[in-house]
This record gives structure tokens, sequence and C-alpha cells, in this order.
């Protein structure tokens, strides 16, 4: 593990029964980076993301966060997904602020967290409202300001809009890099849309089909916002694209 690294993942290994998923997989992450992982359909993101995120035990390896077991109980892991996880009796405001006060964070401290994201996150008239009574990009929205509102240590995230119009996406995903760099939180984006991992990503981790280890991990030098048009851009996505479709 690298001296720096917010995040290490050390020789992760899972199996179901004589069937090996992820075959020892190990990177590094340093603290505030914005990482995607991308790879061919099948190749066990899912598995891979639950691992991380302790849902289920590794058969080998280890998630290290300041060069510690990660453990929910005492480091910060917030989790972000494509399923609905907004909760239905909560308003938006009680939404975003559960999680700050499930940690008894100064009442402060979740005040100024909840109207930043309110505000950030285009929520303010809809703070009072139930996830019922408004729309799915805004209940994506919510779902992203619970989580950032922790400053988490480490934030998964996997396609948490993927059903939303490409132009929202857009202007969700700026939202999401701005919390990012505000928070300082260190984030895993699970997708399978490459064009949005170069997108958002200062790296791409590009996986294998089983067993799944790591392929290359492409480091994404481009500024912030950035332009899909340009010929850097383009680059990039195809050369990934290229990595995945000639396995």
């Amino acid at each position: 593990m690298s001296e720096k690294a917010k995040v290490s993942a050390v020789g992760l290994t899972k199996k179901f029964d004589d069937l090996l998923v992820l075959d020892n997989i190990s990177f590094d992450i340093a603290k505030g980076e914005f990482v995607c992982i991308v790879g061919p359909t099948g190749c066990g993101k899912t598995t891979f993301l639950n691992i991380l995120s302790k849902i289920w035990p590794a058969t080998s390896g280890e998630l290290l966060i300041d060069g510690e077991k990660a453990d929910p109980k005492k480091h910060n892991i917030a989790f972000a997904f494509q399923e609905s996880s907004a909760f239905p009796w909560l308003t938006v405001e009680q939404n975003i602020r559960f999680g700050m006060e499930q940690k008894n964070l100064p009442k402060e401290i979740i005040n100024e967290r909840t109207e930043q994201m309110l505000e950030l996150l285009e929520l303010k008239e809809a703070r009072n409202y139930f996830p019922r009574q408004i729309s799915a990009s805004m209940e994506s929205r919510v779902v992203i300001g619970r989580s950032f509102a922790l400053h988490p240590d480490l934030l998964l995230m996997d396609e948490p809009y993927a059903q939303l119009d490409i132009e929202f996406r857009y202007h969700l995903e700026d939202a999401v890099l701005k919390l990012s760099k505000m928070t300082g939180s260190t984030v895993i984006f699970v997708t399978h849309n490459i064009e949005e991992a170069v997108y958002l990503a200062e790296r791409c981790i590009v996986l294998t089909n089983k067993p799944t280890t790591v392929k290359t991990i492409e480091k994404i030098d481009l500024p912030y916002p950035r332009d899909i048009c340009s010929k850097e851009f383009t680059d990039i996505r195809d050369r990934i694209t290229d990595y995945i479709k000639w396995w």
C-alpha cells in the first residue's frame, strides 16, 4: 500500500463455491480522488462493489482505509446505488439529515450541510416533500445529497442516475464532481457508460472478464469541466472501449 493512499484494495478475491469471480484485485486511491470502474458485462462489477461496501465478505484480501481494515462501524462508508433508496417516510430534508443524525454530528454541522446539499442539488423548494411527491431525478439527488452530507471517507456509487435523461445526467454529474471536491470524499463510481467514466474520473480502472482482474488503470489528465467532443476526450474514450471490446 502506498503511504499516501486513502483507500487500498489488497488482493481482493471472491469465490462462490468453485466459481472464481474476483481474482486478486489490488489498487490504491488517494484521498479525494474520483475513480471510475468499468468492464465487460458480467465481469463481476456488482460483486466487486458489494465486496467494497462490506455487504459481502471477501474470500481473501482486504479493503483498507488509512491503512486499517475498513469497518463501517469506524469508517464513514456511504453508498448511492441505482435502486431507489430514499426513505419514503421522510421528507427530502429529513432524508438528507438522516445519516448525520445517526452519527450524532453536532446540530449546527447537520444544519449547515443540509442547507449546502439542498442548495447545490436544487432541492430547496422540495425540502418538505416526500419521495412519492417528487420526480425520479429529484429522488436521485436526495440520495446523492444524503451520501455526500456525511463527508464520507469512501463513497461508492453504482450508476445512481442511470435512468435519467442524458441532459440531466450531465448536469447531475457536474454537481457530483463539485460535491466530491467540496467534501474531500474519495469516490468509487461503477458504470457501464464509458463516456460517463471519462467525463467524471481522474483514473479509470478497467476490469477483465471472469475470473476478474485489473486489465489496466487509465489516468485521465483532462481539465474539468470536460469537453466530450474534444479529440483528447474521444481518444481516451475509444482506447478504454477497445480494452473492453477485444476480450
